[in-house]
């Protein structure tokens, strides 16, 4: 995991920090804050939940982490920040990343004065594993 990545944040990098963006790097299943600490509190079993959902917060904050609102149930985390939109199966709430661009202009009487700064589309299915 490139540490240096990190430092430019300007946050205490303890080890227990350390393991979570270790976890987060390159993870690709929006994990949840519950999802984490059960993963990293393996390695350091005294690590606290709070701990998890502190880093998160801090990471989430200095724009390293986008906090997705999708499962109602709990908020799940998406260390990818390229632009990228998501397909959320409905029965076992997966989520895959689409990397693709959607031309989806709104008319300026829709935006109701909003300066768009970016767009973020969910479309909704059924897995394979589901089926």
């Amino acid at each position: 995991m490139p540490v240096q990545k990190y430092r430019s944040l300007q946050i205490k990098l303890t080890p227990q920090r350390l393991a979570i963006l270790s976890y987060l790097n390159g993870n690709k299943t929006h994990p949840s804050a519950e999802d984490i600490y059960k993963a990293v509190q393996k390695q350091y079993p005294t690590m606290s939940f709070a701990t998890v959902y502190n880093t998160l917060e801090a990471l989430r904050d200095k724009g390293n982490i986008r906090e997705l609102k999708i499962d109602p149930a709990k908020k799940r985390y998406d260390p990818d920040n390229t632009p990228h939109h998501h397909l959320i199966c409905v029965k076992c709430n997966c989520i895959v990343d689409i990397h693709e661009d959607f031309d989806l202009n709104l008319p300026g009487k829709l935006t109701r004065g909003f300066d768009l700064i970016g767009k973020s589309i969910e479309f909704y299915g059924i897995c394979r594993k589901c089926k």
